[in-house]
Formats: structure tokens, sequence, C-alpha cells
């Protein structure tokens, strides 16, 4: 668990692939990052939640206000997030970004995956590609998720035929041995106390 930031109201962690955020059902799933942060900080309250194959930046309140306050940006959608993948398939490079709209519900008969249905939730993913990796036929993209659905980026990225390497929930033929390649890799938010701009960047623990 590195711990990336703290101060007396919040701590910002970077998560590994393939741990929890919060416990889960079960004596098996109560290893997670909040129990893990807890030995440190038995005050922290979870904020938001990361896939549990999914990397990258975490946040968590030290204080019952700080959540309150942290949990109103998410809720606002005031917090800068962006991630990055790699997909299968070649995107065309470029510096502008192409946006996603397709809405996501629950597929109740095979959860926990999520699917595009227009009786679902507005769900807005913006995205653009970095480079290429021609060898593995793969793209490196910013991700910018403009709503918090669950799996949304994954299955946005599916629904245009370039899933993220390594899904096994969505693309299991995919396989990586880093396992799921995205990560979230900058989060910033004006400081609910403080009132600075804050911000971090966190490199993938995969090359890129």
């Amino acid at each position: 668990m590195q711990l990336v930031y703290e101060d007396a109201y919040l701590v910002v962690l970077n998560k590994p692939g393939g741990v929890l955020s919060v416990p889960g059902r079960g004596e098996d799933k109560q290893d997670c990052m909040l129990t893990r942060l807890q030995t440190t900080h038995p005050t922290a309250m979870v904020v938001h939640r990361l896939d549990m194959a999914t990397s990258g930046l975490m946040v968590f309140a030290l204080h019952s206000d700080s959540q309150r306050a942290l949990s109103m940006l998410f809720e606002a959608r005031q917090v800068q997030k962006q991630y990055m993948a790699w997909v299968n398939g070649l995107l065309p490079q470029s510096d502008d970004w192409q946006t996603i709209n397709l809405p996501l519900i629950a597929d109740w008969p095979n959860r926990p995956l999520q699917k595009v249905d227009a009786n679902g939730k507005p769900s807005v993913t913006q995205w653009r590609c970095l480079k290429h990796a021609l060898h593995l036929n793969a793209s490196l993209l910013a991700l910018q998720p403009m709503t918090g659905r669950s799996h949304q980026l994954r299955v946005h990225m599916l629904a245009i035929g370039h899933p993220i390497i390594g899904d096994a929930l969505y693309a299991p033929e995919l396989t990586s041995e880093h396992g799921l390649l995205l990560h979230a890799s900058e989060l910033g938010f004006v400081h609910p106390v403080t009132q600075k701009a804050m911000k971090w960047h966190c490199t993938p623990p995969w090359a890129v």
C-alpha cells in the first residue's frame, strides 16, 4: 500500500490491482484498502471506490466532516479523474478528446456485469489515444469518466470494439500478466478545508 499524500483531513493511496477497496461479504473478503489503512489511521473512512482489478489513486477521509465534504465533491462531479489503459486494437492518435455517450445498466442475470441499454443511466466517457504498440495491436489511452457508473470505462471501451486488455470479466481472451491494464493515474480537487487546488499523478505499475 503506497502512501501518496496525507494531511489532517485526508489520505491519498495508490491501490494495487487485485485488492478490494472496501470489505466484501465473507471472512475471506475483509482484506481491502480501507482495513489496511485503518491499521495506521483508525478513523479512516471510504469516499469512493475503484474496481478490485483496477489500480491507482484513491482518497480516504480521516473524519466524518471531511468524508461528507469529499463525498459532495464526487457527487457534484467536481473531482478531476483520469485513467490510463491499454486497449485492444489501434485507435487514431489525437490531442482531441473523443466522447462515448452510452447509457449503462446492470446485467442482472450476469451480475456483476454491466451493459449498454437504452433504459440505463446516462454515462459519458472521454478518451484520447496516446500511442500504439503495433506488435501487440494495442493502443494506450487516457480516459476521463464524466459520470461514475460501475464498470463504466470497461463497458464503454468494449462497446466501441476496443476492450481493455486483461479484463477477465468483459474480454477474458485478452490476457495480461499484469491483470487489468486500467489505472487511475490522476486525481484532483479543491481541498474541502484549505481550499487549495490539489492534484496527484501516479504512474501505472505496468510499462507504458
